[in-house]
């Protein structure tokens, strides 16, 4: 299972959607990066694969960041801080 998590300006927590395949996944994560790199504000909708019937809509210009994260991996791999302990390194930088 792959999470998908959205950073939205002025929401203190990330919201997320997961797919079940790692070319689902990563279709929906480029299709969130381009919708974010375009400019142009829109409204996407995505949906979720292990909460059937769960749907997201998001402004894209309110996209701050995107993860996608492997949620099966092995815990060494997932280790590493999340967006907000990177943003925190970088700009203390």
């Amino acid at each position: 299972m792959y999470t998908i998590d959205l950073i939205l300006r002025h929401v203190p927590m990330p919201v997320s959607i997961e797919r079940k395949e790692s070319a689902a996944a990563t279709a929906a994560y480029q299709q969130i990066q381009q919708a974010m790199a375009s400019g142009t504000p829109t409204v996407l909708e995505l949906t979720c694969d292990r909460q059937v019937g769960k749907k997201l809509t998001v402004l894209t210009s309110e996209i701050v960041a995107v993860q996608m994260a492997d949620k099966d991996a092995p815990s060494s791999v997932t280790s590493r801080g999340g967006f907000f302990a990177q943003l925190v390194q970088q700009t203390s930088n």
